[in-house]
């Protein structure tokens, strides 16, 4: 599965965003907490290079649709839960989780689970002082149609940078980093689900196999808060013991050069190197253990 340069968060930020416009200000002090971060700011550009390295969950979905995968509800971490929520730390790591949610309901167009979900990410997103970039009536329509994912994905990709620029300037960049996390963290328990059931399908292994590298790179994040947020030192430390599960899994990349080709009248790169990922089910059935682990911490 390639690489993709788009957003780890899904459908979660399809909105149309008004950088115009300022959450309440009583608000916004009453959402803070401990996870305002005064430490180390990570700087927009690092972020913004990782997200280029995030695999899309919406492409995930796809890819276990077409491969015969029956929609499950009972993967999802279910809007009822939206309760438990009550600090930023969980907030920012449950909306990452149930921006892929949607995603996922929105791929088997499952409409009234994804309305669920939407009203969720909603709350969540008000108490976070970011609900000024979650329009619901964009996100419906724009959820309940999947035929144009990349036009829906590049609106995603656009939002979450203006997210990630609004939480930099009020210094709670520190969410930017729980947002993806909780995405990807939810992206990775779907498909080590489903891989453990149906073990021929070798292209879900490899995909679970690719994340070696994103999860590197999520734990680079998450280091930089370790000192100062005992939340984030914490999940670091369950992501690490994650890290130990891929250490026996090899990435062997093959280099060949770079071709031109016309694609609808314009000229593109096309990337012709290849990556062999060496992953057994075995290492499939550890990871989605730890991973299982981890997620019920999240969400519990």
């Amino acid at each position: 599965m390639r690489i993709l340069s788009f957003s780890l968060l899904l459908i979660l930020i399809i909105s149309a965003c008004d950088s115009s416009k300022k959450p309440d200000e009583q608000a916004f002090l009453e959402s803070l907490d401990s996870t305002k971060i005064e430490g180390p700011a990570i700087s927009e550009e690092v972020i913004s290079s990782i997200i280029q390295q995030i695999p899309s969950p919406l492409e995930i979905s796809v890819l276990l649709r077409e491969s015969g995968t029956k929609y499950d509800k009972n993967l999802l971490n279910s809007p009822d839960n939206i309760s438990k929520y009550n600090s930023n730390y969980r907030k920012a790591l449950n909306l990452g989780i149930y921006g892929t949610d949607l995603g996922y309901t929105n791929i088997y167009e499952q409409n009234q689970d994804g309305l669920d979900y939407m009203t969720a990410i909603k709350e969540l997103a008000d108490g976070l002082s970011i609900g000024q970039f979650f329009d619901i009536e964009t996100i419906g329509r724009l959820a309940t149609n999947s035929k144009n994912l990349d036009s829906l994905l590049l609106i995603t990709t656009q939002n979450f940078n203006s997210i990630n620029h609004y939480l930099q300037e009020q210094n709670r960049a520190n969410l930017s980093v729980l947002l993806l996390t909780g995405g990807w963290l939810e992206a990775m328990h779907i498909t080590c689900q489903v891989s453990a059931k149906d073990p021929s399908n070798k292209e879900l292994q490899e995909t679970i196999g690719e994340q070696k590298i994103i999860l590197e790179n999520i734990v680079l994040l998450l280091s930089f808060y370790q000192e100062v947020d005992k939340n984030m030192a914490s999940l670091l430390e369950d992501m690490q013991k994650l890290q130990e599960q891929y250490e026996s899994i090899k990435i062997i990349k093959t280099y060949k050069e770079s071709t031109f080709e016309i694609v609808d009248g314009v000229m593109v790169i096309k990337d012709n190197s290849s990556s062999e990922i060496q992953i057994t089910q075995e290492n499939v059935n550890n990871i989605k253990d730890v991973v299982n682990s981890i997620r019920k911490k999240v969400i519990s």
